[in-house]
């Protein structure tokens, strides 16, 4: 009898055990997508940014995610429009610097996809923003040998909650701009 305790607290233990993954900065991405002119896609990327998942779930279904991106390697392979777009019209980086997203809920929708619900804040503005979240599994990185997990999320946020590019009508920046974070994490 106390055997089988011991074996049900160890187990206990165990299944709850919280585990850390971060991303591995040379498999992820944060990537943008805004409409121009109501008939072009501009794309582009903050390239230097830091996510922590903490989960006690093996399918994440209680994932905690952290994210800190900075504002200032904004990325849209057009020089001069990431000069703009780090000027005050738009993100205004050298006042802030920094864009984070935590979460506060996840919900499961079906197997491996999750709505995921935190607190944005870019641009001196914080608002709550839900996103598709979808695990994508785990292997063994053969070059690393590290645990590696794969996520893809996804959210569409509009710039005029965070006043980005107020004096551009939709006309010619569409006000809903979609956000996709593809991601390999690697356990710690």
């Amino acid at each position: 009898m106390k055997k089988n305790i011991f074996i049900a607290m160890l187990f206990f233990s165990v299944a709850t055990y919280a585990q850390t993954w971060k991303n591995d900065k040379d498999h992820s991405r944060l990537s943008f997508e805004v409409t121009h002119l109501m008939i072009s896609t501009v794309t582009g990327s903050i390239n230097t940014f830091q996510c922590t998942i903490t989960s006690s779930k093996a399918d994440f279904s209680d994932a905690v995610f952290e994210l800190t991106a900075e504002a200032g390697s904004i990325d849209t392979k057009v020089p001069e429009r990431d000069t703009q777009l780090k000027s005050p019209d738009f993100f205004d980086v050298a006042k802030y610097p920094l864009i984070t997203f935590k979460s506060s809920s996840i919900k499961k929708i079906v197997k491996n996809k999750y709505m995921l619900t935190g607190n944005l804040t870019m641009h001196g503005i914080t608002r709550m923003v839900t996103a598709d979240f979808i695990y994508k599994g785990q292997v063994i990185n053969p070059a690393t040998k590290n645990t590696t997990a794969g996520f893809q999320v996804t959210a569409i946020l509009k710039r005029s909650d965070y006043k980005l590019g107020m004096s551009f009508p939709v006309e010619i920046i569409k006000d809903q701009v979609l956000v996709v974070a593809d991601g390999e994490f690697i356990r710690q």
